[in-house]
């Protein structure tokens, strides 16, 4: 299942929970696995809300213990204990990213790092959440638009931070991005952990066939549009039978290469991950020969093999468009012809 997550105002832990929530997931698996750490003294309730005329769910985490810090090292003891498996490892990894990413700003230690306004008991309900409502819903591959942040400043158990705050910051490393008008944090550390958690990819709508979507409220009440991140569930489209997934392709036009560079490119293309790599011949400017490089490539390795493209060619530019990719089932098989004598 695809989860396409669509941050219209931003992005926190609690706001992507309660989507998840409101678009089928059960809330019982997820408070099971949360109480499954340990955790004591809370409970998670979701009601329904409107903003702006947009129905939604929201999710409040209810405390008897106000407890705001704690070492990271206790929330991933905690965060390791969620059941099942695949939950605690998804989990693990947010909180294992908030607590590097927090100790290389502060120049601590990981395991020795305290976490202020992420110690609390809704870090961990919200991580662990998240992590168990993707897995209830069968989600193995999540795509995320592009995240808008924030400006100005906001406030922390250090002072007055600049907006995005650092940690976020730190955790957004290769996601994409835009501004936007909406002063203050938009995007949480907890959220932007989770991002990376679930291997996001920040990608076009996929080609999916949608099954259900879900709009989680933050508790920011903003003047002039609902506060609001929505998720769309859809199963893999493809033709033929094959599974489709997006990709990318690089071209550039080459005017100047002999065919032996050119095939020394596409073999250290291929060697460098991309799927596919090949040349067509082209009539360029004032009518020179040339040829146009093709490279089909991952999103996630095109700024690598773009970086290889540049040096191996010396190309000037480059073009990258994204496609439909599908590929047919494949196997070996052998097959006796004839019969023994």
């Amino acid at each position: 299942m695809i989860c396409w997550i669509n941050p219209f105002t931003g992005l926190a832990g609690d706001m992507l929970l309660a989507a998840l929530l409101d678009a089928g997931a059960p809330i019982e698996p997820v408070r099971a696995a949360v109480a499954a750490t340990g955790l004591t003294g809370w409970d998670l309730i979701a009601e329904r809300v409107t903003d702006h005329g947009l129905a939604a769910t929201r999710v409040h985490v209810r405390v008897t213990d106000h407890a705001a810090e704690r070492r990271a090292a206790e929330l991933i003891a905690l965060a390791s204990a969620a059941v099942p498996e695949p939950v605690a490892a998804r989990a693990v990894a947010a909180l294992q990213a908030i607590a590097e990413v927090e100790a290389r700003i502060h120049g601590t230690d990981p395991g020795s790092v305290h976490l202020h306004e992420l110690g609390g008991h809704d870090t961990i309900v919200d991580v662990v959440g998240v992590a168990a409502a993707m897995h209830a819903l069968g989600v193995d591959d999540v795509v995320c638009a592009p995240l808008p942040l924030g400006t100005g400043r906001v406030r922390s158990a250090h002072g007055l931070i600049p907006a995005p705050a650092p940690a976020t910051l730190a955790l957004l490393t290769g996601a994409a991005v835009i501004g936007t008008d909406i002063p203050g944090e938009t995007v949480t550390p907890t959220a932007a952990a989770l991002l990376r958690a679930l291997d996001a990819r920040f990608d076009p709508v996929p080609a999916m066939t949608v099954r259900a979507t879900g709009y989680g409220a933050g508790t920011r009440c903003l003047a002039d549009r609902p506060n609001v991140v929505g998720v769309t569930l859809g199963e893999r489209r493809g033709g033929g039978g094959g599974d489709g997934e997006a990709v990318a392709v690089l071209e550039a036009n080459l005017d100047d290469m002999t065919g032996e560079v050119l095939g020394h490119v596409i073999a250290r293309s291929l060697e460098a991950g991309a799927l596919d790599a090949w040349a067509t011949p082209a009539v360029m400017r004032k009518g020179w020969p040339g040829h146009v490089l093709h490279l089909l490539v991952r999103p996630q390795d095109c700024d690598a093999l773009q970086e290889l493209l540049f040096v191996e060619t010396g190309a000037l530019g480059l073009r990258r468009s994204t496609v439909d990719h599908v590929v047919l089932p494949r196997g070996l098989e052998t097959v006796r012809i004839g019969s023994a004598a």
